[in-house]
């Protein structure tokens, strides 16, 4: 189960709204609390990959990782997952996305269709890496800078 507020849905939303028709991607900054991940900040990434792969792929580089990863840690916090969109496109990973994926982490997808964020899920993989499975998302009294 992922707890994140709206707001935080909203910026993700924005993100995709704003990077289409490439995919966005980012940060899903918080705490893991008794099996739940606890959103309590995003933390938006340039998608660095290619010009003519941007519409159906995202890249995050490692020093961006690292750096997100590093702001996270000043603030007592981890990194709980990541977030991209797929524009024009389901919400739903791809076998792409579960190729690049690791367990224990929540991965929001965003569908954007024609400019505008529609459907927006959560999954986490299987431990075995065979699978995502849908997570439930529920809301979160987090907003910025609370939690």
């Amino acid at each position: 189960m992922i707890e994140i507020a709206d707001e935080h849905l909203r910026e993700i939303r924005a993100h995709g709204e704003r990077d289409y028709p490439f995919e966005c991607c980012g940060l899903l900054i918080g705490r893991f609390e008794n099996g739940r991940k606890v959103v309590s900040e995003t933390y938006a990434i340039s998608n660095a990959r290619e010009e003519e792969a941007k519409r159906n792929r995202f890249l995050i580089r490692p020093e961006e990782l690292m750096r997100g990863e590093k702001y996270a840690r000043e603030k007592g916090l981890d990194v709980v997952g990541f977030y991209h969109s797929h524009p024009d496109d389901r919400a739903v990973p791809s076998k792409y996305d579960l190729d690049h994926a690791w367990p224990s982490y929540s991965y929001i997808v965003v569908a954007v269709e024609k400019g505008h964020a529609a459907d927006l899920r959560s999954w986490e993989m299987e431990a075995d890496r065979s699978r995502f499975n849908e997570e439930e998302i529920t809301p979160s009294p987090f907003g910025r800078g609370s939690g």
